[in-house]
């Protein structure tokens, strides 16, 4: 009997395999039944590089199948959002492995996720989690400055989100686009900590100083590394690589010294379940799985350097922390409730 039922799995799988890469419009799940040979449909963005490792070993560990749509540079979070929002009448996805935090609480809000509390809630700071279970923060990345010493000259190193509207640096610094990824969620954070006069006011003194409008936080990375521009507006991650391909370039956490300084942002990645997904119970299992300190550490010990947000994980020491610097005090519930009105303001300035 035991050689028929494996081969019978053997057969689930490669039907499952060939129905998902056709595009099959019936979850998988419905057509063949739910069990443990039933894929977990995850949309992930963090980078497929950091982020695939980790669902091959589950996959591994658990014997449960693991099919991820990763975005792309140039729309980062905001496509597979939307992905999430055109099929709400009928999910594909049962878990959605986010790079930021605001537009996981816009699903949140539009009603598209699922509650799950996880088994490892009370390792992680509660300022990094949905109070009723939506979502759920862990392995952070900073904002950060990566600056090319070489391209300095004479001049200070920049160690402020302020140092961007200084007309001394005028055209020699860069960003990525606004609208997409942890760019559009640090835009829709400073207006939520700032209100609208002085946010609107610091963008146009940007927007004046010629800012150098990149694809994606990793171009600006690798145009500070060039030499293209003195200093960049990026994450961590991008910058640590460029500091491991041998690049002679500095981190900066911005206004995170002083006791009245803005602080340095931190924004977590998100797990949540989409809600009326076709395989709850294999998303809740992989969830449960990567919402663990032993997660962060790996992540934050890999080329991404990831920020843990438990108190059992241990931190890469090539990055900083919001216990050991100072962090950015947001309300990021707040900042997701501005983020359509803030995406309209910008886009005047940043076509």
């Amino acid at each position: 009997m035991d050689k028929p039922r494996n081969h019978l799995t053997v057969n689930r799988r490669s039907i499952i395999r060939m129905l998902f890469a056709m595009g099959c419009p019936v979850p998988v799940s419905h057509a063949l039944g739910r069990n443990m040979a039933d894929p977990v449909v995850a949309y992930v963005a963090l980078d497929r590089e950091f982020s695939e490792p980790l669902l091959t070993d589950y996959e591994k560990q658990s014997g449960n199948l693991i099919r991820a749509k990763y975005d792309v540079e140039s729309t980062k979070t905001i496509g597979l959002v939307n992905l999430i929002r055109s099929e709400a009448a009928r999910p594909r996805a049962d878990l959605f492995w986010n790079n930021e935090i605001i537009n996981t609480i816009r699903l949140k809000k539009s009603g598209l996720l699922a509650p799950f509390k996880p088994e490892a809630t009370a390792d992680f700071q509660p300022v990094f989690q949905d109070r009723e279970h939506y979502w759920h923060g862990f392995a952070a990345r900073a904002r950060v400055l990566i600056v090319n010493p070489a391209k300095l000259g004479n001049m200070p190193q920049p160690k402020s989100i302020y140092d961007m509207i200084d007309p001394k640096w005028r055209g020699k610094f860069g960003i990525a686009k606004p609208f997409f990824g942890t760019t559009a969620t640090h835009c829709a954070c400073l207006y939520a900590q700032w209100g609208e006069k002085e946010a609107d006011s610091f963008f146009a003194a940007l927007h004046r100083n010629e800012v150098q409008v990149l694809a994606g936080n990793k171009p600006v990375a690798e145009a500070v590394a060039a030499g293209r521009l003195a200093f960049g507006l990026t994450d961590t991650d991008d910058a640590l690589v460029m500091q491991q391909q041998g690049y002679a370039v500095k981190i900066v956490y911005p206004d995170a010294i002083g006791a009245n300084g803005l602080g340095t942002l931190f924004i977590p990645n998100t797990l949540a379940m989409i809600k009326a997904g076709p395989n709850p119970q294999g998303a809740s299992r992989l969830l449960n799985w990567l919402y663990r300190p032993e997660t962060e550490t790996r992540l934050s010990a890999g080329p991404s350097g990831q920020i843990p947000l438990s108190s059992s994980a241990k931190k890469s020491d090539r990055v900083e922390s919001p216990s050991t610097v100072k962090p950015m005090q947001v309300d990021f519930e707040m900042a997701a409730g501005l983020f359509d009105g803030v995406m309209k303001r910008l886009a005047g300035l940043f076509v």
